[in-house]
């Protein structure tokens, strides 16, 4: 199942990020650090809002699609010569058909491109199913961080980092 990736440039492709985020949140991250900090941290990161402000300060989105279907999406960033990943969700019915695989095909191709050297990530350290799949794609943990993000939420997160071949 090849996937196509679409830059999100319009207020409309947006708040379908927004929306899709908020499902994901939902479903995937209630489990792992419960309704409380989800739906803060959806508001605070995922929301129209808090994507329009990150579009203006140079993030690109791209959302995922298999035909015409809209399986997830990815956030990126250039940061110091190496690709900051934001943001990589796909929802639940859409798992397991390598569509990380194919996104992290697609940043290597922007690195390649953009000169950058890398692709770095944080990951929360209690979310193995991801954590998982990161590691099998060939990232690599490189430090820990906790984020002090508001609301009296911390993010407790590894650092994890891709150099591509």
């Amino acid at each position: 199942m090849h996937a196509r990736f679409q830059l999100a440039e319009t207020d409309g492709q947006i708040q379908e990020i927004a929306d899709l985020a908020k499902v994901i949140w939902q479903e995937h991250f209630t489990p792992i650090i419960g309704m409380e900090q989800v739906q803060y941290m959806v508001d605070k990161f995922q929301s129209f809002s808090a994507l329009k402000e990150q579009v203006a300060k140079g993030y690109e989105y791209y959302q995922i699609f298999v035909r015409e279907e809209f399986c997830g999406y990815c956030g990126i960033h250039p940061e110091n010569g190496k690709l900051f990943l934001s943001k990589l969700y796909i929802k639940k019915e859409s798992r397991g058909q390598h569509l990380a695989t194919q996104a992290l095909a697609f940043l290597e191709e922007l690195c390649r491109a953009r000169g950058l050297i890398s692709i770095w990530l944080t990951c929360n350290k209690h979310n193995e199913n991801s954590l998982a799949v990161y590691r099998h794609l060939g990232f690599q943990t490189i430090d820990t961080q906790e984020a002090d993000i508001g609301g009296g939420f911390i993010m407790d997160d590894y650092i994890m980092e891709y150099v591509p071949a």
